[in-house]
């Protein structure tokens, strides 16, 4: 988890000092649902790390597969093992920037897009994300839903459990800031 820190600052410390409004979640809420004709399909994790730069909008994110739980330990096996080949691809990432301008000193919550790459399975795909983002004395709040193809990013899902598995699958994306 601290190496995940790390490595978002990092990826944002090429950005101008000057004025730089860092907000950092440890602790990302990352929802996935899949919801097919003969079963649903859903895992959490709680261990997404992201970087916000409220000045210039930069924001990355990163999360380790194999920290997704589900509710059947199987299905977490062929998660990590089949689909996601997590020893191959151990990270999801998106590296990107919001598109517009939140000035975080003032509460409110504001519709927001963020554009950007998205590396999935070893597979990067550009992106644009919207969301919302909270400002709520001091604290943000970022939201997001959105779905995923997965053959967007080379997940094969063999025809024998095709009705077991949607093609998209929706994720949901929680992040509580704290200013560094």
């Amino acid at each position: 988890m601290k190496n995940l820190v790390i490595f978002l600052l990092a990826c944002l410390s090429f950005t101008n000092r000057a004025g730089q409004e860092l907000y950092a979640c440890k602790n990302a809420s990352i929802t996935l649902f899949s919801t097919a004709p003969i079963e649903d399909i859903s895992a959490t994790s709680t261990a997404g790390t992201s970087v916000f730069n409220a000045a210039s909008g930069d924001l990355v994110f990163a999360v380790n597969i194999n920290s997704f739980k589900f509710p059947k330990s199987l299905m977490q096996e062929h998660f990590n093992s089949d689909y996601m080949e997590s020893d191959k691809y151990p990270k999801a990432t998106f590296r990107g920037k919001i598109n517009e301008h939140i000035d975080v000193t003032k509460n409110g919550t504001y519709p927001v897009n963020a554009t950007g790459d998205l590396e999935v399975h070893g597979v990067k795909q550009n992106r644009t994300v919207q969301g919302k983002l909270t400002v709520n004395n001091g604290s943000i709040t970022l939201n997001s839903e959105f779905m995923v193809k997965c053959a967007d990013h080379h997940i094969d899902i063999p025809k024998i459990v095709f009705h077991n598995i949607a093609e998209s699958i929706k994720l949901t994306v929680v992040a509580n800031y704290t200013k560094q």
